[in-house]
């Protein structure tokens, strides 16, 4: 998509996410973007980039408060995947990674996420924060695009649902690219490889409801005593599947 990205900010985003204003095709033609994913987007690029940074952006929280009816569930029983919300503390940081896109690919790797994220989830541009700090690579804070579903869309599953009911309907999802709880057991070894220390209780909690009760881990585990004691290692393994 080239010339202007219209961005529309919905309820309470509106205080940090900023109306990327209408631009010259030539202008944006001639300028690189940065992507960020905070999903499986975190390890698992499918289009070309050029650089890829460390990094968070700042006053929201990470939530499975989206429903997935393609990629990790069906219309029938839809997963539960990410999107964003806002944070009273203006502070909070989502972890995650930035994805810097060549000008003359940018046109075609945005309409390649914009099929992608169709269910739901609108294009919006905030800030974004590099770290660690880096020598060979970009540290200061810059414009970055990222994708965020709105409350209104069919798929939102609302801000009231516990980790417990959250957990029992990933349990039962899997879609197009596997299995629900396989995605929430990437994302928080995702985090942990990459963001040693940070605590995303939300995310962690899930993990940790699901790995509980999640009959294939346990299985697993069951086979494989060793790892039962070892399952960071084991998800790190997970991880690397992509």
């Amino acid at each position: 998509m080239v010339g202007a990205v219209e961005m529309v900010c919905k309820g309470t985003l509106e205080k940090y996410i900023g109306l990327v204003q209408n631009q010259p095709e030539e202008e944006m033609d001639q300028e690189d973007i940065w992507i960020f994913g905070y999903g499986s987007l975190v390890w698992k690029a499918d289009f070309p980039f050029k650089e890829k940074r460390t990094g968070y952006i700042k006053g929201f929280l990470r939530r499975f408060y989206q429903n997935s009816i393609d990629h990790r569930g069906t219309l029938e029983r839809p997963g539960r995947v990410v999107t964003l919300i806002h944070s009273e503390n203006s502070e909070s940081r989502v972890w995650g990674m930035g994805y810097r896109i060549a000008a003359n690919e940018k046109a075609e790797v945005l309409q390649h996420l914009d099929h992608r994220e169709k269910n739901g989830y609108e294009r919006h541009r905030v800030q974004f924060y590099p770290y660690p700090w880096s020598a060979e690579q970009l540290n200061d804070p810059q414009p970055i695009l990222l994708y965020v579903a709105t409350h209104d869309n069919p798929s939102f599953a609302g801000l009231n649902d516990t980790l417990e009911e959250i957990a029992e309907q990933a349990l039962g999802a899997a879609g197009q690219s596997g299995r629900n709880p396989e995605y929430i057991y990437k994302l928080a070894e995702a985090m942990r490889q990459l963001y040693p220390g940070e605590q995303d209780e939300h995310l962690f909690e899930l993990e940790k409801l699901l790995l509980s009760r999640d009959p294939v881990m346990l299985e697993r585990n069951k086979q494989e005593p060793g790892v039962a004691n070892e399952g960071d290692a084991n998800r790190s393994e997970q991880c690397k599947e992509g």
